[in-house]
């Protein structure tokens, strides 16, 4: 049977991005070694580095003010990096709360300047996106968490602001064009939509490095690892070349303005049917819902093992929401097909017919 992977991450990955990594394990560019044994510091690999970064700053439409970097720490590593490197101490930075990540991100920002979370969702459980809010003309930035993986819930379009925006787009990275210009930093975990577990993706603005005064340690310092291209000790070689391969991919398949077709097409067709079936409910608001995690509930939450039950056995993997929310998560990332939605809207019709 075929499986299809609505995990939240680590995600679904392309196919035949997952077989190339499988034939480089084994040998790769006809080396007679593995992808995971060979130097960093080879041709090869740094081939495979130089790549990349060209592949980010081409799909993103970067200019040549940017750098593209890839880290270790996951996301979370950024949420006190980007306010080290960015925020001094006797200055403010403002932060949009949306979700568990931007909560973890404003915590660690207070250590090192003054945070002021000009808004928030938590009042109803994050279940929207902040519109009314103001922003002190004298911060350094304004942080927000592009897309929730959590809640469901993602922004439409960037924060309306002059301010320079620092974004975690850890979940929804390459999935729709955005202005990178407006942009100071962006970063994201690769393991959401873009690679395997293990990298840090970071693209940040270089003219905005260097002006903060306090000693940054070497590893937190954004100037170490531009100055060694992502090499000043031994980079994740492996998770840098399957992000390489999917960036590739998305390249091949029309880039991100091609993606944020496909993406808006299933996700449509699943929140379609989730308003239509009587049996289910959207968990937020329509204007803020996500195209890469779609988050809903059944009215009767005593069917919610059955419902599971008969998705799994249609080979729909990954449906159960995340723990504080509840419910089901259809994690539907650049790589799932139409298909799989196609799946899942069947299961829940036949789900309807059976205990409508």
């Amino acid at each position: 049977m075929k499986k299809y992977n609505f995990f939240a991450g680590p995600a679904i990955l392309p196919k035949s991005v997952i077989m190339k990594t499988a034939e480089s394990i084994t040998d790769f560019e006809g080396m007679g070694l593995s992808i995971m044994e060979i130097s960093h510091r080879s041709k090869q690999f740094v081939g495979v580095m130089d790549k990349a970064i060209s592949l980010a700053k081409e799909l993103l439409n970067a200019p040549d003010n940017y750098e593209v970097l890839f880290l270790t720490g996951g996301a979370s590593s950024q949420f006190y990096m980007t306010a080290m490197n960015l925020l001094g101490q006797n200055q403010k930075a403002a932060y949009i709360n949306t979700g568990s990540w931007s909560t973890k991100a404003i915590k660690e920002a207070q250590h090192f300047g003054q945070v002021d979370e000009i808004a928030s969702s938590k009042d109803q459980n994050f279940n929207y996106i902040p519109k009314d809010y103001n922003i002190d003309p004298e911060a350094k930035y304004l942080h927000y968490t592009s897309n929730n993986t959590i809640f469901g819930t993602q922004f439409q379009n960037a924060p309306e602001t002059d301010i320079p925006l620092v974004a975690d787009m850890s979940s929804d990275i390459f999935s729709r064009p955005i202005d990178v210009k407006r942009h100071v930093l962006i970063y994201a975990g690769a393991q959401k939509n873009m690679g395997p577990a293990g990298t840090t993706f970071v693209m940040v603005d270089k003219n905005a490095l260097g002006k903060v005064n306090r000693h940054i340690p070497t590893m937190l310092d954004y100037h170490t690892h531009i100055a060694k291209g992502s090499m000043f000790n031994t980079p994740p070689v492996l998770p840098i070349y399957v992000s390489m391969l999917t960036m590739q991919w998305v390249k091949d398949h029309g880039g991100v303005t091609a993606m944020e077709k496909k993406n808006t097409e299933k996700s449509e067709l699943l929140y379609s049917e989730i308003d239509r079936n009587g049996l289910f409910v959207g968990n937020v608001s329509a204007e803020d819902r996500s195209k890469m995690n779609v988050c809903f509930s059944l009215h009767n939450t005593e069917l919610e093992k059955e419902f599971l039950a008969i998705s799994k056995e249609a080979g729909c993997e990954g449906l159960p929401g995340h723990r504080s929310v509840g419910g089901f998560r259809a994690s539907i990332y650049n790589a799932m097909d139409i298909e799989g939605v196609q799946v899942l809207v069947e299961v829940m019709k036949e789900f309807e017919r059976t205990h409508g």
